[in-house]
């Protein structure tokens, strides 16, 4: 998916060379402005409006918010302040929400599940393959299910007969499945009160 700087303004204000070019390449040249400090910004610049500030803080400052211009509206616009690390997860979080505004803006669904998850799962499984990592298919399909089926029941205020459908399982699949992945039941009222 590709955006223009129109869509979504991103101001970077950090010297180091690596962030720069972390965000530069993710979200095209033309939508981020770089700059090493607040003040070295021509004016022109400073009048801008950005969806997002980025800023990077130098190890032992204070972490005061004077390294922000202030003409940014801490309404409208996202900022976010931290170190080298935190700053290039950023980039990422960043992106995924460039993307659901560029959808937005094309008159597109928002984000889609797929693209949702193929960008959260990258990192993980490269990292699995650079760890040697095996068996990834049941991994992600347990770490899916799970969470799955339990808003379904949450969402079917947990009937079974109603979240087995909803899932399109069998009953009894589905109840194997709530055993197997350990996940919580709550008692209906009727269940405990034949129980006492």
């Amino acid at each position: 998916m590709s955006h223009t700087s129109s869509v979504f303004s991103i101001l970077l204000l950090s010297g180091d060379p690596d962030i720069q070019s972390q965000f530069k390449h993710a979200f095209k040249d033309a939508s981020v402005t770089v700059a090493k400090y607040s003040s070295t910004l021509p004016k022109d610049v400073t009048r801008r409006t950005f969806d997002a500030v980025i800023v990077e803080l130098k190890p032992g400052s204070s972490g005061e918010t004077s390294v922000i211009p202030t003409n940014i509206d801490h309404t409208h616009t996202l900022v976010i302040v931290g170190s080298r690390t935190v700053l290039k997860r950023a980039s990422k979080f960043m992106l995924a929400m460039a993307r659901q505004k560029t959808a937005e803006a094309n008159g597109k669904e928002a984000l889609s599940l797929e693209d949702y998850l193929e960008w959260k799962m990258g990192d993980f499984v490269k990292g699995m393959r650079n760890g040697s990592g095996q068996n990834l298919h049941p991994m992600l399909i347990s770490a899916i299910e799970r969470p799955l089926i339990t808003k379904a029941l949450q969402e079917t205020r947990g009937n079974q007969i109603q979240a087995a459908e909803l899932l399109g399982l069998n009953r009894n699949t589905l109840r194997k499945k709530i055993h197997d992945l350990h996940i919580p039941m709550k008692k209906n009222k009727t269940a405990q009160t034949r129980e006492a």
